[in-house]
């Protein structure tokens, strides 16, 4: 565990001030140029401006230079400058700042520790975990820290970064609960010293409700809390210390309700020794040790009241679940998530089964060991003593084992729908575009005909139409068709898989089979159209596309999602894209977190031409919001194309720490930056500048300005800013140039230095870490355009169709993964129903070994070979046998 105790004299002083201080690698060599670094250093602090700072990237990777007594006086002024260069760095050896103690602690303290608590909940290591709350609480977006923190999270995957702070944000939910609990019990005067520490204990809401439910305003009080005000806990008290001396007879008051025989007074006592057993830690921890040590089940039987006067077909849909028992650890989270949706709809009654035999052994553990009276109780005694333990365990200790292992199944169920709602989405947006071709969306439809449009290569609306080809007219329509598409030589249809859907395919099919449409080789493809009706009806349709009729949007919207899934599909509610499994019954605040924490990477991870790309796209890069993309494009309108990413900082709104987050994932192209930038000399020289905008002068300091500003050809790679100055120096290590990236030679050049010194030695020698490194290569050396959707599944083309009767038992076809869930994944075969694969007959041996797995399951967008095991018609169920995966 790397967790570098040394800098500790001047943690103090870290946590007063922002402190100037680049660290990149744990060596702290001082033999790389510490010149440059110190003058950057005072020139960031006299112009007080951004830019300045701006220039003042380059010496990320250089020694630390501390200049404390210049950050003391303009400390309030330079507030953002100074959070800047604090977050440039990136070593490794940062956690031991927040292992000293992190803000959110000394705002609610608990008696466990934020860091392990973390780590025990998410099996990551204590360190990784210290460096993410730190990470997060600087406000570090996902994709930033998955792509340019990786030393520090020990290359954690960005699911997995999600999981942490998703368990992070519980914690601290659970933290905040607890303190106002203890303040509100202050105020009532019910506090005392083992409540608060019983109270700072509690790791999850539940056992916080557990511990707190008797002091709960509103309701009548505990059976015990009655029995204390009847002044009977002395004697409940005197029954464990000192029982010798006790003689319930004594507390009879005929006139009392509770006291008025002994048979009242005695259950009294009862509920209070009951109270105290159930509050107790270490009985509470002994038994659910037990039961961990025990079969314990959970059994959903069908609901009496149901079977009367229930929808025979939802009560059919829970078949399964009728007569159903698992043991709960066996259990699966797709089961627990059908059995309380059935008990949710009053069809399945719920139990869970702790065997007897854990409720004896812990009676036996309770009079024997941890609650052994002191001295020799009377047989009354002992009976009352022994009713009482049992009346803990029924009452109280037995619905609160039941409560927790429900919330626990049925939360870790939950993130699994979610995880997995986000894995199938992430494989949906990273489809591989199908560019350089134009396309014919075709929205099916009957009585309404279907929508036709047909886009440019570049997404440009060229044409829309409705044609009626359900209607016995589609012979006359053929024609109409057949001129559209060669009018725009276009080969590509896509059709959307709603209604009429098949029959659509079925007419392209035939007339693509008679060779119709000669001399276009005419191919189709099925789209997912989830989603794009409630998208042509919103707001941002209508500002997008204001003269269609909404029914021609959705079919614009079925052609741009085989073009460029990505930009169409993030204009759609992620949870309207039909790839999740009971979306509807999980937290619908941690699916929407989740989903567009997904969205976000996907974007940010393909990156955006910032010049061209649309405003939707922009909001979903890291660390920008709608407000900031609509600034960056009023800018672009304004100003004509950035140039380089240094420009974003003279965008409204965007400081340092969001430059930080998104410059990483905006991308330039070089050649259309240099045409512009060319043409703008040319326009200087012709001295034609005099317009409309306003005078000569300030046209000419833009235009001289925009001179100034020469493109970067490390602005179309992958490569941060804050590692440029890295980057130029591996350059003039390989003696390359800049304008060679993505180029064969640029490829020979780096693996000669690498062979020779290996990736470890030439980052030691920059000064820098390898992963700081490799990044830099991939940028280096990936062709220019490179699109990291290359490597997932193009849509399936097609030419001719198969109908679900042509099915037989051991036919092998090819299909297309829609959705995947964890009891198994469904695949389009082309026949209008999607056919299962159970999870079962998923194997690592059959998964393709070239392409780079995240998980052993499939996902959205995959072409498998798969063999039909059973076609059950009256059903339209189809069971799949996996082959491989193309």
């Amino acid at each position: 565990v790397s967790l570098p105790i040394a800098p500790v004299e001047d943690n103090k002083v870290q946590l007063l001030k922002p402190k100037k201080e680049n660290e990149d690698t744990k060596p702290k060599s001082l033999n790389r140029m510490p010149e440059v670094p110190k003058k950057m250093e005072i020139n960031s602090f006299q112009g007080q401006n951004q830019n300045s700072l701006a220039s003042n990237e380059k010496p990320s990777t250089s020694v630390p230079v501390v200049k404390q007594e210049k950050l003391e006086e303009e400390f309030a002024f330079d507030e953002p400058p100074s959070k800047k260069i604090k977050l440039n760095a990136c070593p490794e050896g940062k956690p031991v700042r927040n292992l000293g103690g992190n803000k959110i602690k000394e705002e609610f303290e608990m008696n466990w520790d934020i860091v392990q608590a973390l780590s025990e909940v998410t099996n990551v290591e204590p360190w990784v975990c210290a460096n993410l709350i730190r990470l997060f609480q600087e406000e570090n977006t996902i994709p930033f820290i998955a792509r340019y923190r990786k030393e520090l999270i020990n290359n954690l995957e960005a699911d997995a970064l999600r999981e942490v702070q998703h368990a992070l944000e519980e914690l601290r939910a659970v933290a905040r609960k607890t303190h106002m609990m203890i303040q509100k019990l202050k105020k009532e005067g019910k506090l005392s010293n083992s409540l608060s520490k019983e109270l700072l204990n509690c790791r999850t809401l539940e056992e916080l409700d557990h511990m707190s439910a008797p002091y709960k305003t509103g309701s009548k009080g505990t059976k015990a809390q009655r029995a204390k005000q009847l002044g009977l806990e002395p004697a409940a008290l005197s029954l464990l210390q000192n029982p010798v001396e006790l003689n319930l007879f004594s507390y009879i008051r005929p006139n009392t309700k509770g006291l008025a025989n002994i048979q009242e007074v005695e259950a009294g006592v009862q509920h209070i020794l009951a109270d105290i057993f159930a509050k107790d830690k270490d009985t509470l921890d002994f038994i659910r040790k037990l039961c961990q040590q025990r079969y314990i089940s959970i059994q959903s039987t069908l609901a009496k009241v149901s079977s009367k006067n229930g929808n025979e077909k939802d009560i059919d849909k829970f078949q399964l679940y009728h007569e159903f028992s698992c043991n709960i650890k066996n259990i699966q989270h797709h089961q627990i998530l059908a059995i309380n949706r059935g008990e949710n709809l009053k069809i399945l009654t719920v139990k869970v089964n702790i065997p007897d035999g854990v409720k004896n052994e812990f009676c036996w553990w309770c009079v024997n060991e941890r609650w052994k009276p002191k001295q020799f109780l009377k047989p009354e005694f002992m009976r009352l003593f022994r009713s009482s333990v049992e009346d803990a365990y029924k009452r109280l200790i037995y619905p609160l084992l039941c409560r927790e292992f429900r919330s626990k199944l049925t939360s870790d169920a939950e993130k699994e729908s979610v995880m997995m709602f986000g894995r199938n989405l992430r494989q949906l947006l990273l489809t591989s575009p199908v560019r350089g071709r134009a396309l014919m969306g075709v929205d099916p439809g009957y009585k309404h005909g279907c929508k036709l449009a047909i886009i440019s290569p570049t997404s440009q609306i060229l044409h829309t139409d409705v044609v009626y080809l359900h209607s016995g007219q589609g012979f006359r329509e053929a024609e109409k068709i057949k001129r559209l598409l060669l009018q725009y030589n276009c080969s590509t249809v896509v059709i959307g898989n709603g209604t009429a859907c098949r029959e659509t395919e079925a007419y392209f099919a035939d007339l693509i089979m008679k060779k119709y449409f000669a001399p276009l080789d005419v191919v189709y493809c099925i789209a997912n159209e989830a989603g794009a009706s409630i998208y042509s009806v919103s707001p941002e349709a209508s500002k997008e596309m204001p003269d269609l009729d909404p029914n021609l949007r959705s079919a614009v919207s079925i052609a741009r999602r085989v073009q460029d899934p990505l930009a169409e599909l993030v204009k759609i509610e992620p949870k309207h894209l039909g790839v999740g499994m009971y979306q509807h019954d999980v937290s619908q605040t941690l699916l929407k977190a989740t989903l567009d924490s997904v969205v976000e990477e996907c974007v940010s991870f393909v990156g955006v031409d910032i010049n061209i790309c649309s405003e939707i796209l922009l909001r979903h890069i890291a660390g920008l919001n709608t407000n900031r993309a609509k600034n960056i494009i009023e800018w672009r309108e304004k100003n004509g194309p950035f140039i380089n990413r240094e420009q974003l900082k003279e965008v409204k709104g965007l400081g340092p720490k969001t430059f930080q987050q998104c410059a990483g994932f905006i991308r330039f192209n070089q050649e259309y930056i240099k045409t512009f930038c060319s043409n703008k000399k040319n326009e200087l020289g012709s001295g034609a500048l005099l317009t409309k905008a306003g005078t000569l002068s300030k046209k000419k300091s833009k235009l001289t300005s925009c001179a100034s500003q020469q493109p970067n050809p490390l602005d179309q790679t992958c490569i941060h800013p804050e590692s440029y100055n890295i980057a130029m120096r591996f350059l003039s290590l390989i003696g390359g140039n800049a304008n060679d990236i993505g180029k064969p030679d640029m490829q020979q050049k780096v693996n000669v230095v690498i062979q020779k010194e290996g990736l470890e030695g030439t980052a030691k020698r920059l000064n820098t870490t390898v992963h700081t490194l490799q990044l830099i290569i991939d940028g280096l050396t990936q062709p220019e355009g490179y699109d990291i959707r290359t490597d997932f599944d193009k849509p399936d083309f097609k030419r001719s169709i198969v109908c679900f009767e042509d099915l037989s038992t051991g036919a092998v076809l090819t299909g297309k993964v829609e959705n995947a869930t964890p009891f198994g994944v469904f695949v389009d075969i082309g026949v209008g129903k999607a056919g299962l694969i159970p999870v079962r007959s998923i194997t690592e041996a059959k998964l393709s070994k070239v392409k780079k797995r995240r998980s052993l399951g499939l996902g959205p967008g995959e072409r498998v070979e798969v063999k039909v095991l059973n076609v059950d018609i009256p059903r339209l169920r189809i069971t799949l046998d996996l082959i491989r995966v193309l």
